[in-house]
């Protein structure tokens, strides 16, 4: 039975007294069906890691070296030392905004894994992408280049979040069947390359506009898994919400 997981980015949000609050409102979730994650900016880190209760807690971004002259980036070996269990990598924000490319995106993914982090691997197509019918190629050359090098037993340590760039943030929300389809298809990929084990113990959740309001209905389809939440995990009730939604 695969982990059903919903996980909160906070993206660059919230100040220090916020997040402290937010915390405070999610540690005593104690639904053991459901795997709660936060991932809060780099200085939070320390302040989750102290008081986050039952919740599992993650990094948004690492560089791919464990020490060096990297001013202003954060290692996974540093990561490990505090006890962060996972990492975001390949979120469609830093594709975009700060060009990282499916190369790039592989070396931070082995930089994790070979520190025995796990890995919230983020894939997706934009609206072109989409209205052109290539959203099935594009996912799949996304995971090819940066995550089909692991072997089976690495990738036990991976969750795969799938997020139409096209309703990351702007309202716009895949159908419940939209995100089944590609979930599917991801799901064939990790067959097709690994096997049937590895496909059905592999989690994949959605991530783009997942809301209290249509969660229920996302997280009824077969291959969904959870939710990657934004704006949602910024408040508890609301994040709560989402998490009760199965």
């Amino acid at each position: 039975m695969r982990k059903k997981i919903v996980a909160g980015n906070w993206k660059m949000n919230l100040n220090y007294s916020e997040a402290s609050e937010l915390i405070d409102g999610l540690n005593n979730y104690d639904n053991k069906s459901v795997e709660l994650l936060i991932f809060p900016p780099a200085l939070y880190l320390d302040l989750a890691q102290s008081k986050k209760g039952n919740l599992g807690l993650g990094a948004q971004n690492i560089y791919p070296a464990d020490k060096g002259a990297f001013t202003g980036e954060i290692s996974p070996w540093q990561l490990k030392e505090m006890g962060i269990e996972y990492c975001l990598v390949g979120h469609s924000e830093r594709r975009s905004i700060l060009g990282e490319s499916n190369s790039f995106l592989k070396e931070k993914v082995d930089a994790l894994i070979n520190n025995g982090l796990k890995v919230v691997f983020c894939c997706g197509e934009l609206k072109e992408e989409r209205e052109s019918g290539n959203q099935n190629a594009v996912v799949e050359q996304q995971l090819k280049e940066s995550l089909f090098h692991l072997s089976e037993t690495q990738m036990e340590s991976v969750i795969i979040a799938y997020e139409p760039v096209w309703a990351i943030g702007t309202g716009l929300t895949a159908s419940a069947d939209q995100a089944e389809e590609m979930h599917a298809y991801i799901r064939s990929l990790l067959a097709s390359k690994y096997s049937d084990h590895t496909s059905e113990n592999t989690s994949i959740l959605y991530g783009g506009s997942c809301k209290p309001e249509n969660a229920k209905e996302l997280f009824s389809k077969e291959n969904v898994d959870g939710g990657l939440i934004g704006g949602a995990a910024l408040k508890a009730d609301s994040f709560l919400a989402i998490a009760n939604s199965f």
